[in-house]
């Protein structure tokens, strides 16, 4: 009976910290929304990959490095979908097992995709969502063993547009942050991102959910974000194909002018082949990218030297 006790203890442990995996973004009422009776889809393919749809309640996803190998250092993952879904296997949680052996923490964003239906201003809510996700994970920063000064965001496609967002609209906080926390990232790695929503680069799908069909020059040059690189956007890595059919490769080419102009440090590693949305997978990926990622982050000092 003692034996009993013990382990059914041992698995309500397990539960409590299984469950502690994913957070709530937001205590109480998710700003900018309205109410709804429109539910979240989750989707699996074939493959066992989940993609969300119709996100309207966001989440983070704590993957933290074993003890021995973490550095301090932590990221935010942003997948992408076209402010449509967000692929969560793909872009999601294989490259937090990435950034786990690196021994840098990964925190993977589920946010809200742009709706007229759920949202009071549909172009606010996903930046509000990655502007909160960098205040919890440095105010959770001693539970998680991490460095506030030393987190960064990587995102793809679309989630690449909302990476960059947060990495060049930081300087207007568009959630509450009464701590005053700093919403910079201190590294970018942007992967086949949407940058430039101008019509000759825009990846139209993108554009069209976060700005609706018929945007004015304003938002697009606010929200093309090669406009807005200055000399305090964080250091970048920008990873791209040039066969990329969904995203034109010009998108990370205009970024990195506008972070060479601008004098800021960044690295850009343009393949000839692998089309968009290759992930990590072998039989996709140009090379194990990721590789040149703590390659990367080695050389700004973000985890240590071997």
């Amino acid at each position: 009976m003692k034996a009993f006790f013990i382990i059914l203890l041992a698995a309500m442990v397990t539960t409590e910290i299984k469950a502690q995996d994913i957070i709530p973004l937001y205590d109480g009422k998710v700003p900018n929304s309205k109410h709804s009776d429109i539910a979240e889809e989750k989707n699996v393919d074939n493959a066992g990959f989940i993609r969300y749809s119709k996100v309207n309640t966001p989440t983070l996803e704590i993957h933290l490095p074993q003890q021995s190998k973490a550095t301090g250092a932590a990221v935010l993952i942003i997948p992408g979908g076209g402010y449509r879904l967000v692929s969560y296997t793909n872009e999601g949680t294989d490259i937090a097992a990435e950034f786990n052996n690196m021994g840098v923490a990964a925190f993977i964003l589920k946010y809200r995709l742009p709706s007229d239906d759920i949202m009071e201003d549909k172009r606010l809510g996903p930046v509000q969502d990655a502007q909160r996700a960098m205040i919890l994970i440095r105010e959770g920063a001693a539970k998680w063993h991490i460095d506030p000064s030393k987190v960064g965001v990587i995102g793809f496609s679309a989630g690449g547009h909302l990476a960059s967002t947060l990495g060049t609209h930081f300087n207007k906080s568009f959630v509450t942050n009464p701590k005053n926390i700093s919403l910079r990232p201190d590294f970018m790695i942007l992967v086949y991102p949407v940058i430039n929503l101008s019509d000759s680069l825009m990846h139209k799908g993108s554009r069209d959910n976060l700005l609706g069909m018929q945007p004015d020059k304003e938002q697009i040059d606010y929200f093309s974000n090669d406009k807005q690189v200055n000399a305090t956007t964080p250091p970048t890595m920008l990873i791209h194909a040039s066969d990329d059919k969904a995203v034109k490769v010009g998108n990370s080419l205009r970024f990195y002018e506008a972070l060479v102009h601008n004098n800021v440090s960044a690295e850009m590693h343009i393949y000839p082949g692998g089309g968009h949305g290759f992930g990590i997978r072998p039989n996709r990926a140009p090379d194990h990218w990721t590789d040149r990622v703590a390659h990367w982050l080695k050389t700004l000092k973000f985890i240590p030297a071997e």
